[in-house]
């Protein structure tokens, strides 16, 4: 997955799936938000994830985006992004 780029960002954003990324007691956290706006009706509110490992929740985020075709951002304050995912950038 090295080639995918993900914009990183403050918090949850109302036009892309967000991913956000946390640590605690050294292990890395993921909970993944999705606007019910952009489900295309399949979720009548905001969802937002359980915590599970940063992982899992970026696996659910990319199965998520592919399935109703939407944009996936990071929100990565503990810096736990793994360069294996991508390449994480922020826009000026």
């Amino acid at each position: 997955m090295a080639g995918n780029r993900f914009e990183q960002v403050d918090g949850p954003q109302a036009d892309a799936i967000t991913l956000s990324l946390s640590e605690r007691g050294g292990e890395a956290f993921g909970r993944v938000h999705c606007p019910a706006k952009l489900a295309a009706g399949h979720l009548v509110n905001d969802f937002v994830s359980d915590e599970m490992a940063a992982k899992d929740a970026y696996r659910t985020a990319i199965r998520l985006a592919n399935e109703i075709r939407a944009p996936i951002v990071v929100e990565d304050v503990a810096g736990v992004w793994q360069d294996e995912w991508g390449v994480l950038y922020r826009e000026m």
